[in-house]
């Protein structure tokens, strides 16, 4: 199955070259997830901050799909890392890889890889099955996140403390809130014409089924 981007895309411009819908779907990503990532609540007592990403992640994935989806993440951690204001509050630099958020990064390449890999297979598009891709993408977010600030803060325990229990309600409203956007979205969309040519495929000419 198509995900959602391509679907759109595809409709929208049927003549642009694979490569370069592809290119632009990329780039799409990495701008919503920048311009996600500058929503940003600093809490005191944590070196984690609230943000827009973990929903804009899910999206991504779901969206772009699996090797899109991951790759668009890639090509947001590799401009946040060369000095563009991508990050969190408008940070940048190489030394965010290796600091508190770092394994969340990573979390987010992984996730929309496994978002979108579950979304290519239609579980985006239906209210009863779309919570499924995006709770397997925050908790692959929340174990590399959690297990890399284990190693910057000294201890799995505290970094439970400080990098997952007070994200929960707020990640919880997000993932709710994806799985009810995408489903909407593909109402308003309407069906994969790709799928409907494969379930009825088209009569030979000539010939009345």
């Amino acid at each position: 199955m198509t995900t959602l981007a391509s679907t759109l895309y595809a409709r929208s411009f049927p003549r642009t070259a694979a490569w370069l819908r592809d290119l632009l779907l990329i780039l799409a990503g990495v701008l919503f997830l920048a311009a996600l990532a500058q929503v940003e609540i600093v809490l005191p007592f944590t070196p984690i901050p609230i943000t827009g990403q973990t929903f804009g992640v899910l999206l991504i994935g779901a969206a772009l799909g699996s090797k899109r989806g991951a790759a668009s993440i890639l090509a947001y951690i590799t401009g946040g890392a060369l000095g563009l204001p991508f990050f969190a509050g408008g940070g940048s630099g190489v030394g965010i890889l290796t600091g508190a958020t770092a394994g969340y990064l990573a979390g987010f390449v992984a996730a929309a890889f496994a978002v979108g890999w579950l979304s290519e297979r239609g579980l985006e598009r239906s209210v009863r099955t779309s919570i499924i891709p995006f709770l397997a993408g925050t908790i692959i977010i929340y174990v590399c996140g959690v297990a890399w600030l284990s190693v910057v803060v000294g201890g799995l325990t505290e970094a439970i403390r400080l990098g997952l229990l007070p994200f929960l309600l707020g990640d919880a409203i997000k993932l709710i809130g994806a799985s009810l956007a995408l489903p909407a979205a593909w109402r308003l969309v309407g069906p994969d014409p790709g799928q409907a040519e494969r379930h009825n495929p088209p009569t030979p000419r000539g010939y009345k089924l």
